[in-house]
């Protein structure tokens, strides 16, 4: 059978092996963009990410005046010293989290006046946190649609009133990343505290923002839920190298795992700063046999032939857990994934669309308001998989074909959001 531009057949998989060069990281290249532009000199970011989410937010920053110049796997930017040149602009960054809550956070206090919108589940993604603890300290953000929800008027407002701010991270930790990204420009000479009010989801990516911002040469001081953020202009490191990305990664790790291995993932190594790495370890615990090397991870098979059932709390891996949900289909028991509820708030209801196609492939699925429970198969099906224009949907469900089955996945496309030509990587390391 052939694949079409709207269905891409994904063949019964019967080993996969080799090695596998990673794109760059999103999360790493939307924060190194976003902090080039705003730095006092010009930044060389190699490996940048070339996808849609890292293109809406190089458009939306030349938007804002700034230059940049691609030169083969290069991306010169030239940064602003935090004062961007174009004072109104309406700026459309697609579905992109990273670009729209650190852009919010950014553009709050630069002075000028700026629309924010992106597609339609854009809209449906909350952002009241972050425009509720804004506007506390003095921003004058509104809403010009549903309340709570994209899309965004931000008018002018120099100066925040006060010295700290307090703001929810408990449905995105994008809010407090974008936040603390923006601090350093609008802090007091004695910093601005920024206090999370209750739980933090997903704080690895918020470690991953202060190691970027050290990089631009600004230090943050944690003390206990409080972050102190000095003020300061950031300063280009001149050149840097973006790290493979390490969600992508787990989809190659698992097919290793399913598909007998080995599989070796280059460009993300023991010592990354993604959280999603901690995926090989959850993988090891189901069986998988996991190597680690400076540069890379390498995935084979349980040596017993059986992978162990899972229960497992998730918030520090929100976007590889879903690929944890494909590796449960191949498990002795139940899996239990918790803590998920950000899958919710996502590209799309991803416990919801989990659940969904699980079960046409033959899966058992229970699921809550942030947890999923899946038995394996006692019988594969041969399924038709909805993608939600989620691009982790997509390349999820390519490995269900390594239960033995031929999936059929609908708007394939979506993969370009973070990852473009993902099915052909995938399918150079697997034999049908």
């Amino acid at each position: 059978m052939i694949s079409s531009p709207e269905v891409r057949i994904v063949e019964p998989i019967s080993r996969a092996s080799g090695a596998v060069c990673l794109p760059g990281s999103k999360s790493i290249s939307n924060r190194a963009l976003l902090l080039s532009a705003l730095a006092d000199s010009s930044t060389e970011l190699v490996n940048c990410l070339d996808a849609e989410d890292t293109r809406v937010m190089l458009d939306a920053l030349r938007g804002l005046g700034v230059k940049t110049v691609q030169y083969k796997t290069e991306l010169h930017v030239q940064g602003c010293s935090g004062s961007f040149t174009e004072r109104e602009a309406s700026l459309f960054v697609g579905n992109a989290g990273t670009a729209f809550r650190s852009l919010t956070a950014v553009l709050a206090f630069s002075g000028g006046r700026y629309q924010l919108d992106g597609v339609a589940r854009m809209r449906e993604r909350p952002i009241a946190d972050l425009v509720d603890a804004l506007n506390r300290i003095g921003a004058r953000i509104s809403y010009l649609g549903a309340t709570g929800f994209p899309p965004l008027l931000i008018a002018p407002a120099h100066s925040l009133s006060g010295d700290r701010v307090v703001i929810k991270a408990d449905v995105s930790s994008q809010f407090l990343s974008g936040l603390l990204m923006s601090a350093p420009l609008i802090a007091p000479d004695h910093g601005l505290r920024i206090s999370v009010d209750g739980p933090l989801i997903s704080e690895p990516y918020v470690e991953l923002t202060l190691s970027l911002m050290k990089h631009f040469g600004v230090s943050v001081t944690r003390e206990a839920n409080d972050y102190v953020v000095p003020k300061a202009r950031y300063r280009s490191p001149g050149m840097f190298l973006v790290e493979g990305d390490a969600s992508s990664a787990s989809y190659f790790l698992a097919l290793g795992a399913i598909g007998g291995g080995p599989v070796r993932v280059e460009g993300v190594g023991r010592d990354s700063e993604q959280g999603d790495v901690q995926f090989a370890d959850a993988l090891s615990q189901m069986g998988a046999l996991i190597t680690f090397g400076e540069q890379y991870v390498e995935a084979r098979g349980p040596s017993t032939g059986q992978f162990r059932a899972l229960d497992l709390d998730c918030n520090h891996i929100p976007d590889a857990a879903m690929t944890l949900a494909m590796v449960a289909l191949f498990a002795d028991a139940p899996s239990t994934l918790r803590n998920i509820g950000s899958w919710r708030v996502k590209e799309t209801d991803r416990i919801a669309a989990m659940a969904t196609e699980l079960r046409k492939v033959g899966a058992t699925v229970d699921a809550g308001a942030d947890w999923i429970r899946i038995a394996p198969p006692e019988h594969w099906r041969e399924a038709t998989i909805d993608t939600y224009d989620d691009h982790r949907m997509a390349m999820c469900f390519s490995l269900a074909a390594a239960g033995g089955v031929r999936v059929h996945i609908r708007n394939p496309q979506c993969v370009a959001k973070t990852f473009p030509d993902y099915f052909d990587r995938f399918a150079a390391l697997v034999r049908q």
